[in-house]
């Protein structure tokens, strides 16, 4: 014995969206290449203005401070200068007993080992970037009798390239 089950069957309607036309889809392709252009545009000024604040603002800091000279990219087998300026800032006469450097590429002299207050001295430095490449960072220590201050540290970097 067998029994034939009835089975429903439901037949929907479905309804496709209408058709694009050639000019709709070229107008949307356009619309779609022109936003681009200028989404793009708008975020690379903005990027490059981006990065030149910012370097801009990092070389005002560095250049600031009175302990740092950067002297920027510079080609190797060169000798650069710079001159710190030291002040005595405090109340008691400062001698400077000697200044040394981090490696012998560097030379500096002092002008006036003896300073009273308020008086300043010149700390001449010259890197000789002779066998570096890329990123150096040397340091130029100046010993004085001061109890309050006793090492002052001077550095100076340079990015050198061939």
């Amino acid at each position: 014995m067998s029994k034939k089950s009835g089975a429903q069957v439901t037949v929907r309607q479905v309804t496709r969206p209408p058709e694009i036309t050639d000019n709709a889809r070229r107008v949307i392709g356009l619309a779609i290449f022109f936003m681009s252009f200028w989404v793009t545009g708008c975020y690379s000024q903005n990027q490059t203005g981006l990065q030149q604040n910012v370097k801009e603002n990092i070389m005002d800091s560095v250049q600031k401070d009175p302990y740092l000279w950067d002297f920027g990219t510079v080609k190797e087998n060169m000798i650069f200068e710079h001159e710190f300026v030291f002040k005595n800032e405090s109340k008691a006469v400062i001698n400077i007993k000697d200044v040394n450097t981090s490696c012998g590429c560097t030379i500096s002299e002092v002008k006036q080992k003896k300073l009273s207050p308020g008086e300043s001295t010149v700390i001449g430095v010259k890197f000789d970037s002779k066998g570096y490449s890329g990123a150096v960072t040397q340091y130029v220590y100046m010993n004085t009798d001061s109890l309050d201050n006793p090492i002052v540290r001077y550095i100076i970097k340079a990015e050198v390239i061939k």
